[in-house]
């Protein structure tokens, strides 16, 4: 008889979350410690790593910048050597340059490239390095974050009067990582490798009370998610509860895009 408890149960499999000290990050390392994952933060700042999972003995750091396709082979390579296989990778960082905020209308060719090349760019080599080493190993799980943004475009009026903004690029980049996990998943089905994309909608982090305001009133539930809301539903992906989902893209969004 099957058990479904059991399929939530993640010992003996090595789990690896790039961009593990975000803000969303370090919570999907909170709840795969739960299930029992053997754990790997893949990011840049041990000292965050050590003041967030100092004592927890089935959590690990390697440093990892994502931006950089010759630090992610070298990373991968670390991280087989050391646990042997990588069961579930999840690329959940947000690198960006430090003008990514600019209005459409100052945007420079140079910013367009740099963050295209380091986001989309960075999830393409992490997921093409990672996934022919599930290949070698017969099974996998990869999970991209999108975005509720590359679904659908932004409600620009809920950041009036304040200094946010949606950069242009962060759509495209969005879109491109949804319709990347769909290629993935084509191509690497039939070595029992499964390639999903979530894509949370807004999280609240002490944003601008106007905006906080507006963006719940344009949401069914009435609020922005809590940012341990997100980790859950990527357990439930990389675990073999979903073991036939695959080229999905799940929204966790309050039901933001469904007007």
């Amino acid at each position: 008889m099957t058990s479904f408890k059991q399929m939530l149960d993640f010992t003996g499999k090595v789990v690896v979350v790039s961009g593990g000290l975000g803000l969303i990050g370090k919570q999907v390392l909170f709840a795969f410690r739960e299930f029992n994952a053997t754990l790997v933060a893949a990011d840049v700042d041990e000292k965050r790593f050590r003041e967030l999972f100092s004592g927890f003995d089935n959590v690990h750091f390697e440093n990892l910048d994502v931006s950089k396709p010759s630090d992610i082979e070298l990373g991968v390579k670390r991280i087989l050597k050391k646990w042997g296989k990588i069961d579930v990778w999840i690329n959940c960082s947000y690198p960006r340059t430090d003008d990514w905020s600019r209005s459409i209308d100052d945007v420079t060719v140079d910013s367009w490239d740099a963050n295209v090349k380091m986001h989309l760019g960075g999830y393409f080599w992490a997921s093409k390095v990672v996934l022919e080493s599930m290949k070698s190993n017969g099974s996998g799980c990869l999970i991209n974050f999108g975005s509720t943004y590359g679904v659908v475009a932004p409600h620009f009026d809920v950041y009036a009067g304040t200094d946010m903004t949606v950069p242009v690029a962060y759509s495209a980049i969005k879109g491109g990582i949804i319709t990347l996990s769909k290629y993935l998943a084509a191509i690497y089905g039939p070595y029992n490798i499964r390639v999903n994309c979530i894509c949370p909608g807004g999280v609240y982090d002490r944003q601008d009370e106007r905006f906080v305001k507006r963006y719940d009133e344009l949401t069914p539930l009435k609020r922005m998610a809590r940012d341990y809301e997100i980790a859950m539903p990527v357990v439930f992906l990389a675990s073999d509860a979903a073991s036939y989902i695959t080229g999905h893209t799940l929204m966790v969004d309050g039901g933001w895009t469904v007007w």
